[in-house]
């Protein structure tokens, strides 16, 4: 955890992104969203969609959100690299989409709201998990699911488990994923009306392929 803290800390915050993309609205900043089934591969087609797309995009996944959630300074170090026209906005936003409900909530779901939030107005994000989905309507929304074997035989791969402990994990985030988004926005998570698009990751879709159709929509939808 503290090479993670470490990693956001030096690298997240960027004046060059800043002087880049501050003069643009919000509502024209591209962003993706990716949701994605444990297993299906999300998280690193994200961060080869940021490779494939280049600088100034930036993968938030939700280890990192949560972390700029936790900690007070790296939340104020997100902030500082607004537009100050855009800080306003930010609590406008968060005010018409959840209204009175967002002062019932405990304080660590608005401060991942907020920084959800904060990240989008900055632009040039892909942001993984978490329910961003809901909160852009200009995004690019994705859902990445996978086949159920494949899905076990990634995590054995990659995660050094058996396929019983594989099993189990997947089977314990799909709950966990579901419960997330109904308790902040009400949403399945499953349900296609959510995303613009929706990709099967497997043996006849790779990793590397998901990436390429993705990048090539983005970069349709936002003239890239």
């Amino acid at each position: 955890m503290k090479k993670l803290f470490e990693l956001i800390n030096k690298n997240l915050f960027s004046n060059i992104f800043q002087k880049k993309v501050s003069w643009l609205d919000p509502q024209d900043l591209p962003i993706i969203t990716i949701s994605r089934e444990k297993g299906s591969g999300g998280r690193p087609i994200a961060h080869l969609i940021a490779k494939k797309l280049g600088r100034p995009w930036k993968v938030y996944h939700e280890a990192i959100v949560d972390e700029i959630s936790k900690e007070t300074h790296l939340r104020k170090d997100l902030i500082k690299e607004l537009d100050e026209r855009n800080i306003p906005l930010i609590d406008e936003m968060i005010a018409e989409f959840f209204g009175t409900r967002y002062l019932n909530m405990g304080n660590y779901y608005k401060h991942l709201i907020k920084t959800l939030t904060t990240i989008g107005h900055r632009g040039y994000a892909v942001i993984v998990g978490r329910g961003a989905q809901h909160l852009f309507p200009h995004a690019l929304k994705v859902r990445v699911i996978c086949e159920w074997d494949q899905r076990i035989a990634w995590m054995m791969e990659f995660e050094k488990v058996s396929r019983s402990e594989a099993v189990k994990r997947i089977e314990k985030s799909d709950i966990e994923r579901y419960e997330f988004e109904q308790s902040i926005f009400k949403h399945d998570i499953k349900k296609a009306q959510h995303y613009n698009f929706i990709i099967r990751t497997g043996k006849t879709v790779s990793i590397e392929d998901a990436a390429n159709t993705i990048v090539f929509l983005a970069k349709r939808r936002f003239r890239i």
